[in-house]
């Protein structure tokens, strides 16, 4: 039997329309919507007269068109009309940021808290993010969720760790959070996180090989706009790819794997900082740039094992994007073509479009993305 369209569902449908079409243009007109989606004037009018009574848009004061001879209206979302929260959980402190509907960080906080696992301490870290959101003087209504990064692998209902060998939290569940929070909560892995991050601020990306360069090393596979988790939930978990079997023991309890060479851990013994290290490489100074090419040499390796399992782009992220640049690219890109038996061109290896703040806003960003999936109403 042939399905129809009801009125009813015609009328969601344009405010759907114009509502992502304010979304995605940031300041339009009644003329611009009009001609860009083919509707009435009148359609247009009633419409934004609803959203706008309804707090999703507001007037935006007046913006230059080509459609009409003066000056028109303009209509903007209001960005924080819905709110949404990021939680990265570290073994010595806590990160918490607060974004809105374009994934704009609000406002950021972080916390030293040791973690350890007892309902002190998840009491402890929901006081002081509910603290946050009352310093923000943001109404409940605007909270659409928290999302909590952690070091990880998590279950796909979101709710469990599975495998948190880094914070001896496997098993976890988010109702320690959860109890304690009046809002829907979840957890990530930090890797995928990242990588959602990635995908948020890069919207024409649709297949990489992340790399998140961070304390520890992480990675995400992405495949039509999608992360992909595998068949048992540890997909692309190559920080335990045996490098040096014979190397430094892995927080695994195996001996050289990839997180013993390529984490921000194994570049950098405490107290260093990786502004001091950086300013050293950059200077020329030889101790440090030894290690740095000693470290690049061994990424090399790892994407160019990877690469030849999955020829796609490899996107640079992590805690290290920020400090990256193209002489580095440069000389990755000259070790891997003594690696590897194929003339590879230039163009696979990239810096990340989001290397700061990565990991906690991609702990938001599911909240916002499916509220925007859900038409903006």
């Amino acid at each position: 039997m042939k399905k129809t369209i009801t009125p009813s569902q015609i009328k969601q449908n344009n405010r759907s329309l114009i509502y992502h079409f304010i979304y995605k243009n940031k300041k339009v007109s009644q003329q611009d919507i009009s001609f860009a989606l083919r509707l009435s004037l009148p359609t247009i009018t009633t419409n934004l007269a609803a959203l706008e009574r309804d707090g999703l848009i507001r007037k935006n004061g007046l913006i230059s068109t080509e459609y009409v001879g003066r000056k028109a209206c303009a209509y903007s979302i209001v960005p924080d009309y819905r709110i949404s929260f990021g939680v990265e959980i570290l073994k010595k402190e806590v990160k918490c940021i607060a974004v809105n509907l374009y994934g704009e960080k609000i406002e950021r906080m972080v916390y030293e808290i040791p973690f350890e696992r007892s309902s002190s301490y998840f009491q402890a870290v929901c006081h002081k993010i509910l603290e946050f959101k009352d310093s923000l003087g943001i109404a409940e209504e605007q909270i659409l969720g928290m999302g909590f990064a952690m070091q990880g692998l998590v279950t796909p209902d979101k709710r469990t760790v599975m495998y948190g060998e880094i914070l001896s939290c496997t098993g976890l569940s988010i109702e320690e959070f959860s109890r304690h929070l009046p809002y829907p909560c979840s957890f990530i892995h930090d890797a995928d996180s990242a990588a959602t991050s990635e995908l948020w601020a890069w919207p024409e990306l649709t297949d990489a090989f992340y790399l998140s360069l961070s304390r520890h090393l992480g990675a995400a596979v992405i495949s039509n706009s999608v992360i992909l988790t595998g068949k048992h939930g540890h997909n692309s978990t190559i920080e335990h790819i045996q490098m040096e079997p014979e190397g430094t023991r892995c927080y695994c309890g195996r001996k050289g794997c990839m997180e013993t060479l390529l984490s921000l851990n194994a570049l950098l013994p405490d107290p260093e900082t990786p502004e001091d290290f950086f300013q050293a490489v950059r200077q020329k100074e030889p101790s440090a740039l030894t290690r740095w090419n000693r470290f690049l040499t061994n990424l090399a390796k790892a994407v160019n094992m990877l690469h030849l399992v999955y020829d796609t782009d490899f996107i640079l992220g992590g805690y290290l994007a920020r400090y990256l640049c193209q002489e580095d690219l440069d000389f990755l890109h000259g070790q891997i073509q003594q690696m590897t038996p194929f003339a590879e061109e230039h163009d696979f290896l990239l810096i990340s479009k989001m290397p700061r703040h990565n990991i906690s806003i991609g702990a938001a960003l599911p909240y916002i993305q499916a509220f925007l999936d859900g038409q903006g109403t």
